[in-house]
C-alpha cells in the first residue's frame, strides 16, 4: 500500500504570475472573486486520484489537477494501479477575497411550483430561475433554500450552471455559481414531497459578491396549497366490509365537492356532488376507471384532481 503523504503544489491563477510551490502543512490561498486555482496532486507511483472538498468527495474529480472555484478545504487521495490508496493529503483552504466596490451586479431571484392540485404524500417540482440584470458580472452566486418542516426533499435536477449540496440538519439547499455573466441566466428543479395540509410557503435567496442596486429581487416565495385528503388508486366492493366504497380521507374537510367517473371510453358511470366516500361502483365491471374529483378551499377556490382507480371484487 502507498503511505506516502501526498502534497499539492498550487499556482495561483487570474491573482498571482508565480511557479507553483510545495504544500507543507494547510495553506491558505485567497482568490478574487470569479477566479479560480489549480490544485495538483505531487504523489510517487499513483495511477489515479480523488479530490475532496470540505470532507466530500468531488464527483468526477479524479485527475492529477483540480481547479477550485469555490471556498473550502480541499484535499486528495492517490491511488496506485493495484488500488492502493494514500494518506489524505494536507489541506489547501480556499478563501475569496473582498469585492471589487466599484462593480454593481443586479442578481434576481424567481420560485415557482407546479400549477397543478396537490394532495398530502404528494411530490411536486420546485423551479427556481436566477439572473443578473447588470451591470456587471456577478460572481460567487449563493442560492438558499430553507425547506419548511411540512416539505420532504426528494431528489434536484443538475443545475445549467454551478453546483448544488444539501444539510440535512439545517434543511438548506445550497446552490453555488461561480459566476452568472451580465443578462445570463439559469435553472434548478428541486423535488419535494409535501407532508401535511394547508398554505406551505418556501423561500429562495440569493446573493453575489458584487454591490446589488436591488434588494427587492434577492429573495421569492412560493405559496402552495396541499389538499389533506388522500385518493386511492383501488378498492374493493366484495360486502366484507372492507375497502368497499371508494373513500377519501380526509374528503369530509371540503364539503363543497364534486366526483366524476367516467370508464375508459369517456363514458360517465358516476356523478355527484356533495360526494360522502359512498360510491361502491354498482353494476359495473371489475376493471380501471377514472376520476375527476373538485373541491373548494377554505380561500374559496375550485381545486381539481384527476386520476384512476381500480375496482377488485374478487379480493
Amino acid at each position: 500500500m502507498l503511505n506516502r503523504k501526498t502534497s499539492f503544489v498550487s499556482s495561483l491563477l487570474l491573482l498571482l504570475a508565480m511557479a507553483g510551490f510545495a504544500q507543507s502543512g494547510p495553506q491558505p490561498v485567497i482568490i478574487p472573486p470569479g477566479g479560480s486555482v489549480k490544485l495538483r496532486a505531487n504523489s510517487v507511483n499513483a495511477s489515479t486520484y480523488q479530490w475532496i472538498k470540505d470532507g466530500v468527495f468531488i464527483t468526477g474529480s479524479t485527475s492529477i489537477e483540480y481547479t477550485a472555484m469555490l471556498a473550502g478545504k480541499y484535499s486528495v487521495i492517490s491511488f496506485n494501479a493495484q488500488g492502493c490508496a494514500s494518506d489524505i493529503s494536507d489541506e489547501v483552504i480556499l478563501s475569496i477575497g473582498p469585492p471589487n466596490p466599484l462593480l454593481v451586479a443586479d442578481v434576481k431571484i424567481d420560485k415557482t411550483s407546479e400549477k397543478r392540485a396537490l394532495t398530502v404524500n404528494d411530490p411536486f417540482e420546485y423551479l427556481i430561475s436566477v439572473s443578473n440584470k447588470g451591470m456587471d458580472d456577478a460572481t460567487q452566486i449563493k442560492v438558499l433554500d430553507v425547506l419548511p418542516p411540512e416539505l420532504k426533499l426528494e431528489t434536484w435536477t443538475f443545475p445549467s450552471l454551478g453546483s448544488v449540496s444539501y444539510n440535512s440538519g439545517t434543511r438548506t439547499i445550497l446552490w453555488e455559481i461561480t459566476k452568472l455573466n451580465n443578462g445570463q441566466s439559469a435553472d434548478l428543479k428541486i423535488k419535494v414531497t409535501a407532508l401535511k395540509a394547508g398554505i406551505i410557503r418556501n423561500t429562495a435567496t440569493i446573493s453575489a459578491n458584487e454591490t446589488d442596486p436591488d434588494l427587492k429581487n434577492n429573495s421569492a416565495t412560493d405559496s402552495k396549497s396541499i389538499a389533506g385528503i388522500i385518493i386511492p388508486n383501488v378498492f374493493t366492493p366484495n360486502n366484507d366490509g372492507l375497502n368497499d366504497t371508494f373513500e377519501i380521507p380526509g374528503l369530509q374537510m371540503y364539503e363543497t365537492n364534486e366526483l366524476t367517473i367516467v370508464n375508459r371510453w369517456g363514458g360517465t358511470v358516476y356523478d355527484k356532488k356533495g360526494y360522502k366516500n359512498d360510491w361502491d361502483g354498482s353494476n359495473l365491471n371489475e376493471g380501471t376507471y377514472y376520476y375527476l374529483l373538485k373541491i373548494k378551499t377554505a380561500d374559496n377556490k375550485w381545486e381539481v384532481y384527476k386520476g384512476y382507480v381500480t375496482i377488485l371484487r374478487s379480493k
